[in-house]
């Protein structure tokens, strides 16, 4: 056990991880070596509100324009 290669992540207070690594892996079972560890792979759950679509940006950019607009004006008016 003590002559097995270690982890090698960092952890959060910037030490390395000293947990041993999974068989034919470089990270151990709590850093990325076991199966299954990490997100799915083509992860669609990031894109579904659709507010990074070019649609929504475009929306985004019209509502930020009418914004400036309406606070150019507000200032004239002062």
């Amino acid at each position: 056990m003590l002559a097995s290669p270690r982890c090698g992540a960092r952890t959060r207070n910037g030490c390395a991880c000293r947990a041993p690594a999974v068989h034919g892996k470089s990270r151990c079972r709590m850093h990325g070596g076991a199966e299954g560890s990490g997100a799915p792979k083509g992860n669609r759950n990031a894109r579904k509100h659709g507010l990074f679509t070019k649609k929504g940006i475009a929306e985004q950019k019209q509502v930020r324009d009418l914004l400036d607009e309406a606070r150019r004006l507000l200032r004239e008016f002062e």
